[in-house]
């Protein structure tokens, strides 16, 4: 057995020697199909399959009430102190730490965690120890364990780094030891820096720590979640016996949380939230949330690319096929079965998809290294198991797919005919053979791709040149933290109007203000009002967006005040309070009339603040993302807040110029106000950029696929029809001889091109308006069926390929008759 393998394989390398061009062109068309299948899995796997890095993934179970799946700290708190079911417990909380003591931020992606997360988790220290249950506890002066590749590169991974202190937001914590190398944490695709004890954020936080604070800053009917909580059930408890021990504490639980100052309808929803259990083997990821659809669209897109890449290969092998008859022809009689003749040629292409998946692996590591740097994340895409088993599994496949055919019809041959000098094959002739069935299941195949790029550049151009409601371009979002400076509430907005003027003066800006809300920031402040009535009578209370912004913050972002007046120095806190709404909100809310003077109270809790007038009304802008929806959003005056947070933003709108220039001065002024303050740069048109990163990367790689998927079927169909040409040449020849003009052989041959392409394109169409269905959640502005989009992709195709079957055709026309007439 050993022997005849290895005469097979050498005959079958032997075989493919000979051959170098169909070899080569093979090869290069299956690595790039096998290649970008690889790349794409390698994602996937890395993302959604991979199992945690930590002891027994498998048995760590998500506490979770539905949605919203975070909890705040008094939940976790009272969970903590009343569960039964769990031998390990912690809660733990994404944050990012400033490094620096002042001037530009440098951010550390951080993590307040309970005192059990390393023990939960099984994770040992590299260096020094980690957290324990006794460095959590109220009033506790904080501990940071550092993550390995941190350590590495922010020490050096010098070995006396324990002891020492790390400062977080300006506050010194003493480090106690690095996590072991490999572990990255628990949040997929996001590594973490630092680690500190959930009880140190009051320390670092003072008065906005989340600690106990149950309300989100402006939304008093919602809960200030930000803790996830993970646990290691005891011994025998099945995940259904924890979530039933976890549903009878619920009640308990929430009735102990309730907030106090929420209305009696909001209290009685909140009590009847539930617990439930949810596996954890493979961690959390946001990058998999955004990126999960994504990334099984595009796995189904390199596949039908590697189908096409298969149909070309077995093209290639059929022709080769046709020349290699006599071979078979003359080994068939002299006694070599049909059986081993397959087993040959199989062998051919398993050999030609080994080399294709070697070549592959390389290409999707450097495909892969791309996406993630393009992404921006932290995933480890070694091969492991599941992938070189994937790769294996996809070349054998593709072997059988492009080699059986030919194999098949190489092989089933009469000795007698095959071996006849002027024996002629018809697979290149008038009628419908295989070689042209693949060529049109190419095109079909083709025009489903090009139709989804199409559907996806035409999203992303369609959000590039969507209208914001201002303008993004020369402007500088600068975000300014003053938790350092541990000012009093009633001081921090002489800072920064301090600021704000000093900012005003700098060269080189045309105009600046101040916000608490930035535009494309992925986030949603929350209010209720009151609505007065034209006759002061009250109306309804309705839910709107809210920002508090400064005066000429419209006028930085170029939004335009349609009706009224924006904002000015008169409207201090001393003024009667003022607000502007959106033209949503107007026409919503106030009707076709005025809203000009109409006045609203903002619901806290059960009280109602003052009365506010509406002075203005600003066209529309939108501020979570750009596929939002508008919705009612209200304007209070910045100077009007008497106790502002300790972060703002100031938006700064260039004299013209890169708005990144002004970054150096605008640091310089800031400064000079106070030194200890945190500052953090943003140009507003990078920001709309990364928020379509997702329609970008869509974009991208399905131009890429189906462009290579255009240039592979135009390879193929222009092969059919070349060797069609090739085998048909003394026919041709005689049709000339007999008196056909060049121009009817040149509609012959292309009326077969025409006839495909009409075949593959109508195949093609249908496959397109069934499938295209399956990607309408990533559209924008657009039908899954859009016809403007069907046509451009048929066209393109139909005019490509036309093109690459003319040649041959046009090779055809000018057979010389007398020529084809003596090789007869």
């Amino acid at each position: 057995m050993l022997d005849a393998l290895r005469q097979v394989i050498r005959q079958a390398l032997h075989s493919l020697r000979t051959a170098p061009g169909v070899t080569a062109a093979a090869v290069l068309s299956l690595a790039l199909g096998i290649g970008a299948n690889t790349a794409i899995f390698s994602l996937i796997d890395a993302l959604m399959l991979k199992a945690l890095p930590v002891s027994h993934p498998e048995q760590l179970l998500q506490v979770t009430m539905a949605t919203p799946q975070f909890f705040s700290n008094p939940i976790w708190e009272e969970i903590r102190d009343r569960q039964d079911v769990f031998a390990r417990v912690f809660a733990y909380g994404r944050w990012g730490f400033n490094l620096s003591s002042g001037g530009e931020a440098r951010t550390a992606n951080g993590l307040f965690a309970s005192g059990q997360y390393f023990d939960t988790l099984g994770i040992r220290p590299a260096l020094g120890r980690t957290l324990v249950p006794a460095d959590d506890h109220r009033g506790c002066p904080g501990a940071a364990v550092l993550s390995h590749g941190f350590w590495q590169k922010e020490y050096g991974g010098r070995a006396d780094i324990v002891g020492r202190t790390i400062s977080l937001d300006n506050h010194p914590i003493a480090i106690v030891g690095v996590a072991e190398a490999g572990y990255t944490g628990t949040d997929v695709g996001v590594s973490f820096d630092v680690v500190v004890p959930l009880c140190a954020e009051r320390v670092i936080h003072g008065e906005t720590s989340n600690l106990d604070f149950n309300a989100a800053p402006g939304n008093y009917n919602t809960i200030f979640a930000w803790l996830r909580i993970v646990g290691r059930p005891k011994a025998g408890l099945s995940p259904e016996q924890v979530a039933a021990r976890l549903s009878v504490l619920a009640p308990h639980v929430y009735q102990a949380t309730v907030p106090k100052h929420w209305r009696p309808p909001e209290q009685a929803r909140y009590l009847e939230r539930k617990l439930a259990v949810e596996p954890f083997a493979h961690g959390l990821s946001y990058i998999r949330d955004q990126y999960h659809d994504a990334l099984l669209i595009l796995m189904a897109t390199v596949g039908i690319v590697l189908l096409i890449a298969c149909a070309n290969v077995a093209n290639l092998l059929l022709a080769r096929g046709v020349t290699r008859r006599r071979e078979f022809a003359i080994k068939l009689a002299l006694g070599a079965g049909r059986d081993r003749l397959i087993r040959q040629m199989l062998t051919e292409s398993l050999l030609l998809a080994g080399a294709s998946a070697v070549l592959g692996v390389l290409f999707a590591n450097w495909v892969t290294a791309m996406l993630i740097g393009f992404l921006d994340l932290t995933l480890d895409t070694a091969p492991d198991p599941r992938v070189l088993a994937f790769t294996a599994g996809v070349a054998l496949l593709t072997s059988l797919l492009f080699g059986l055919a030919p194999a098949l019809r190489s092989t089933s041959v009469s000795p007698y005919s095959a071996m006849r000098w002027n024996a002629r094959d018809l697979v290149g002739g008038t009628r419908f053979g295989t070689a042209k069935a693949l060529v049109t299941v190419q095109i079909a195949l083709s025009l489903l791709l090009l139709v989804g790029a199409g559907l996806m550049l035409t999203t992303f151009w369609k959000l590039m040149a969507l209208d914001t409601g201002f303008r993004a371009d020369e402007v500088l979002l600068t975000g300014v933290d003053l938790r350092s400076g541990h000012y009093e509430p009633g001081l921090r907005r002489a800072v920064y109007l301090r600021m704000l003027a000093a900012l005003r003066t700098l060269p080189g800006v045309r105009s600046a203000s101040a916000s608490d809300v930035t535009p494309i920031c992925g986030c949603a402040s929350k209010r209720e009002l009151a609505l007065e009535a034209e006759g002061g009578e009250r109306a309804p209370v309705v839910t709107v967006h809210s920002n508090f912004v400064s005066d000429s913050y419209f006028q930085t972002l170029d939004t335009p005040i349609v009706a009224g007046r924006d904002f000015n120095e008169h409207d201090g806190p001393d003024a009667p309070q003022v607000a502007i709404v959106n033209r949503t909100l107007a026409e919503r809310y106030f009707g076709p009339g005025n809203p000009l003077g109409r006045r609203f109270r903002v619901q806290k809790g059960n009280t109602l603040g003052d009365a506010v007038a509406v002075v203005g009304v600003a066209a529309d802008a939108k501020y979570g993302s750009l596929r939002e929806v508008i919705p009612p959003t209200v304007y209070f005056a910045w100077n009007q807040d008497a106790t502002p947070y300790p972060r703002t933003n100031f938006e700064l709108r260039s004299a013209g110029g890169a708005p990144a220039g002004l970054i150096d001065s605008v640091k310089t002024a800031i400064g000079q106000v106070d030194p200890r303050a945190s500052i953090e740069f943003t140009p507003l048109a990078a920001r709309i950029e990364e928020s379509i990163s997702r329609e970008r990367l869509l974009a991208i790689l399905s131009a890429c696929f189906g462009a290579l998927a255009l240039l592979l079927a135009a390879i193929g169909l222009y092969g059919v029809i070349s060797y069609s040409v090739a085998r048909r040449s003394n026919e041709i020849g005689i049709r000339m001889a007999l008196g056909a003009h060049p121009a009817g052989v040149l509609r012959m041959v292309l009326r077969e091109v025409v006839l495909m392409v009409a075949a593959g394109l109508a195949a093609g169409l249908g496959l397109a308006a069934t499938l295209t269905r399956f990607v309408a959640s990533f559209l924008y502005d657009l039908k899954p069926a859009d016809p403007l989009t069907f046509s451009l992709a048929a066209a393109v195709l139909a005019g490509i390929a036309v093109f690459a079957g003319y040649w041959p055709a046009r090779r055809a026309a000018r057979v010389d008759p007398m020529t084809a007439l003596r090789e007869e």
